[in-house]
């Protein structure tokens, strides 16, 4: 629809440069009718200007010398227009040679006509095509071109910007819903999943409703942890630290896990980047005890070292030695905030038989 428009408008004003052409012409005295035929094609030219510019340029400028040496002393104005269109279109060098070109081949034009003299035949190219119209027809080009580039510029730039936040809000929403829903979904679905296991082991029935709570809990841990592989980690941290590792600890026990917590060293201020990772670490350690390794025991360990803060999580699972685990969307998680603060992961069995995962993070301590 714009470039349909943008083609009206271009036909109209080739239309309109022609017939004022032909008018101005037709007030001429005494030249040859041949002289018509450029005025017209001068002025029609212009309909494609935007697509071929520096064809135009060529056109209007060859009719403006043909009408002239026909006798027609009529301005050049379709060459101006040409050479607004041309420097518009960034063909600068192009638009200065052919405007030179011009200034040097009207008087020859006029003077070719017989009807004038040199003098007059200066005079009259000067008057076809004053020198001062056609800077500023260049000069208008250049500045709307000047002004488009801007506004191409601005308008990608917006773009990008509203692309980068949409893809930062993307990822932070992933963040949170691995390091938050993740969690309690797990909590939920083991919770019914030893209720059922009991009752049944009792000879008990199962309650239908305890049943369509565990099966909920098994689909919406598939369903989330799909969506969780296509939305990636964004670095964003929410405002959690070392302080809410032993809320993280207590609730893993609430599961019927034997949870415990060891700090070691002397305690000190870490960065608050650092703190988030190491709680996030934590939670997603204890995350995948609960959901993956059948695990009775859990050790949870931090240690403040010079320069470094150590969490280490340890836990009895079915994990072994030369099984290599695979690396779930939790696992490339923590690994990416890990490498993201310059620090080392280590995840991997144990050789006693169960998992650990060790999070060595750099702290300035000078901080």
């Amino acid at each position: 629809m714009k470039t349909r428009r943008a083609a009206l408008i271009d036909g109209a004003i080739a239309v309109c440069v022609a017939a004022a052409l032909l008018v101005t012409g037709l007030a001429e005295p005494g030249p040859v009718a041949a002289g018509y035929v450029p005025l017209a094609v001068g002025g029609l030219a212009l309909a494609v200007r935007r697509r071929a510019p520096v064809a135009v340029l060529v056109v209007t400028g060859a009719c403006a010398v043909a009408y002239q040496a026909a006798g027609f002393d009529v301005p050049a104005v379709a060459f101006l227009f040409a050479v607004y269109a041309a420097v518009r279109a960034g063909r600068r060098v192009v638009t200065v040679v052919a405007s030179v070109l011009m200034l040097a081949a009207l008087p020859l034009a006029a003077l070719a006509s017989g009807l004038h003299d040199t003098g007059e035949a200066f005079a009259q190219a000067r008057g076809a095509l004053e020198l001062a119209w056609l800077v500023a027809a260049g000069a208008a080009g250049e500045a709307l071109r000047q002004a488009e580039r801007r506004a191409d510029e601005a308008e990608r730039t917006r773009e990008e910007t509203a692309r980068r936040r949409a893809d930062q809000e993307r990822l932070h929403i992933a963040r949170e819903l691995h390091d938050s829903l993740t969690h309690q979904i797990s909590v939920i679905k083991l919770q019914a999943e030893v209720a059922v296991h009991v009752a049944r082991k009792r000879g008990e029935p199962v309650p239908e409703s305890l049943l369509v709570i565990r099966e909920a809990g098994r689909e919406a841990a598939r369903e989330l942890r799909a969506t969780l592989e296509a939305l990636r980690d964004d670095g964003k941290t929410p405002p959690r630290g070392l302080d809410d590792v032993p809320e993280l600890v207590e609730r893993a026990r609430t599961t019927g896990l034997d949870a415990r917590l060891t700090i070691e060293g002397p305690r000190a201020d870490v960065p608050a980047a650092v703190g988030r990772t190491a709680y996030r670490i934590v939670q997603e350690s204890l995350t995948n005890v609960a959901r993956h390794a059948a695990a009775a025991t859990a050790s949870v360990r931090i240690d403040y070292r010079p320069g470094a803060l150590v969490v280490q999580v340890d836990d009895d699972g079915r994990a072994r030695p030369g099984v290599a685990p695979v690396p779930g969307v939790g696992l490339l998680g923590m690994r990416e905030r890990v490498t993201a603060l310059g620090g080392r992961l280590r995840a991997e069995p144990r050789g006693e038989g169960g998992f650990t995962v060790e999070a060595e993070l750099p702290v300035d301590e000078t901080s």
